[in-house]
């Protein structure tokens, strides 16, 4: 019975760190084509760079966090760079998952707008509305959405994986060119070390939270092996597709195409997973600021959905590439460090 409650904790673990991971541009499509996709066969490779980053880095943020008893990211940053440095990153870190959240709270807009055809601010309004609600139940709010989302993300990519393979369109001779340009090497390892500091905000608590250890290294695990998949399932389909270029939402046309039976299903586990990103980089601010300033408690995250209200003037597009490769870069150092400081004893 503990064996069975262990795994059932890491598999939820595992879910967070997928759904913080997967937001708006990974769900969409528009993320895998700028990290990977585009360098054609070469971005296969960057997949599994990538991988193997998210599997090895997320283990071992989660187990050096729950060994130092952190119970936020600041407390995690004070170990990797030092008590003088630590405000800086951290203030930097702050910035950095405030900023992605806010490209995904625009990314909802975005659905409602292109796909259903609703005005992008009822998008906003609801998703920060519904991650408020789910916020209020805390951890467990937190697993339930993760734990319901991911695997429809799963099925979903594994359907129209299938479906394009038996219509014939998977891997055409003319969309496997390859670009080994030193933009395209760098590019898995600003991926995994930019989604790396966004999920730190998240797997950080997390981590201290969970049962044991043993626990947390499964569920580190399980999640990278599960991003593995993902990206690769995601990646093939978007390099077999001719007609994203143009698109915000380019995995939905995809969907519309090959499957069009299931495509509003499809748009729902967009728009799911895009959600799981929100609320991931929410409860991470919040509980940074409660670290911060203890006796805020609920009006915190009125605050904090007020302020990412202002999001709203912008373009989904638009904020993707301005925030992603410029935060990916600067995460670098976190990824450096993470491999360079010393595990803290148990």
């Amino acid at each position: 019975m503990r064996k069975k409650t262990e795994w059932a904790e890491a598999w939820q673990i595992a879910a967070v760190y997928v759904g913080t991971v997967i937001g708006a541009g990974f769900a969409t499509g528009r993320e895998i084509i700028e990290f990977f996709t585009r360098y054609g066969t070469a971005g296969t490779i960057g997949v599994a760079v990538s991988g193997a980053l998210f599997t090895w880095g997320g283990a071992r943020l989660m187990v050096m966090a729950r060994r130092l008893g952190a119970a936020s990211y600041d407390e995690l940053n004070r170990y990797l760079f030092g008590k003088r440095l630590s405000p800086l990153v951290t203030f930097v870190m702050t910035c950095m998952v405030a900023g992605v959240t806010a490209v995904m709270i625009a990314g909802a807009g975005a659905v409602f707008e292109e796909q259903l055809g609703w005005p992008r601010q009822a998008g906003i309004a609801l998703t920060l509305g519904a991650a408020l609600t789910v916020m209020l139940l805390d951890r467990k709010g937190l697993f339930g959405v993760n734990v319901f989302v991911v695997p429809m993300m799963v099925l979903f990519s594994v359907t129209i994986l299938l479906k394009m393979a038996t219509a014939g369109h998977l891997c055409r001779p003319g969309a496997t060119a390859a670009d080994y340009s030193l933009k395209a090497m760098m590019a898995p390892f600003s991926y995994a070390a930019f989604n790396l500091a966004m999920a730190q905000a998240v797997l950080v608590p997390v981590a201290r939270e969970a049962a044991n250890e043993r626990v947390v290294k499964r569920g580190a695990v399980l999640g990278g092996l599960l991003l593995t998949g993902l990206l690769l399932l995601n990646h093939t389909v978007l390099l077999s597709f001719p007609h994203h270029a143009g698109d915000e939402i380019p995995m939905a046309q995809v969907v519309r195409t090959f499957f069009a039976v299931l495509y509003w299903f499809y748009v729902v586990v967009i728009y799911g997973e895009i959600f799981t990103s929100v609320i991931g980089g929410l409860f991470g601010l919040e509980r940074q600021a409660r670290a911060w300033w203890p006796g805020g408690g609920k009006p915190l995250g009125v605050l904090l959905v007020l302020l990412f209200a202002a999001v709203s003037p912008f373009r989904y597009g638009e904020l993707l590439s301005m925030v992603y490769p410029l935060f990916g870069y600067i995460s670098i150092c976190l990824l450096w460090l993470l491999w360079r400081r010393r595990m803290p004893k148990r």
